[in-house]
């Protein structure tokens, strides 16, 4: 993964009365890079970010709100490489349930929660193809209510399944 520019999420894990939750954003449709999709809170570092953990916890604060001391960070999963050209780290964290949040509105439009339950569960995933420069490069995908998640979050997300499944 050299050469791969560094960024880093949060994988926001919000305690409900019906069980825990990741929070997801949807990105508003007139970002310049990827519209419309869906994400977890998270982007690329800047010189002033001392770490993944610090990267994550500031673009989280900037798009949906939710300070760094809100967030018990309770560890990471691999990086992953991007098509795009990042190495990105995704770091997990657990929030208060009276936790507040709120879209920023430049980058993120809507905010939701999917089960924690259904994210882990590895048979929700979809395994599907796109070309690219004349390659077939795979991506995984699964749907929650009216949404698709995909490409890079929904990599995270499996790849978050598959270490969390138990051994059978």
């Amino acid at each position: 993964m050299a050469g791969l520019r560094p960024a880093a999420v949060l994988v926001p894990v919000i305690e409900r009365p019906d069980g825990p939750r990741v929070i997801l954003t949807q990105r508003t449709d007139e970002l310049r890079h990827h519209p419309g999709q869906i994400s977890l809170p998270g982007g690329r570092a800047e010189a002033t970010d001392t770490d993944a953990v610090a990267t994550a916890l500031r673009e989280t604060r900037e798009e949906i709100g939710v300070c760094a001391t809100q967030v018990e960070v309770i560890g990471f999963l691999d990086d992953y490489p991007t098509t795009t050209g990042f190495r990105v780290t995704p770091v997990v964290g657990c929030l208060p349930e009276n936790c507040r949040y709120q879209a920023d509105g430049r980058e993120v439009a809507e905010i939701f929660e999917v089960p924690l339950a259904r994210l882990l569960d590895a048979g929700n995933y979809d395994r599907r193809w796109f070309d690219r420069d004349g390659l077939r490069l795979p991506y995984y995908a699964l749907t929650h209510e009216h949404r698709f998640i995909w490409g890079v979050t929904a990599g995270i997300l499996h790849h978050m399944a598959q270490r969390l499944s138990p051994v059978t």
